[in-house]
């Protein structure tokens, strides 16, 4: 399904320059800059996260990641 957006004719030039400039069509590059703020709204999401983590969790997940970084994976299966 397709549907028509309202937007000024500098924004669509912008638009369709940006996405020749890619080789993508106009729709693949808008959902290529949704997918991109998509992705810094979650980033965002995870540094006020890891900002309010009090000094004990912080100690615990280091601490813990430590551990995960010493283990030697072998195959389970062998």
């Amino acid at each position: 399904m397709t549907t028509t957006i309202k937007v000024s004719d500098e924004l669509r030039d912008r638009l369709k320059a940006q996405a020749a400039r890619d080789g993508l069509t106009l729709g693949a590059h808008l959902a290529h800059l949704a997918d991109a703020d998509d992705r810094r709204h979650r980033l965002l999401a995870l540094q006020k996260a890891v900002a309010e983590t009090s000094p004990e969790g912080m100690e615990s997940y280091v601490a813990e990641s430590a551990g995960w970084e010493r283990t030697e994976l072998t195959d389970a299966t062998a």
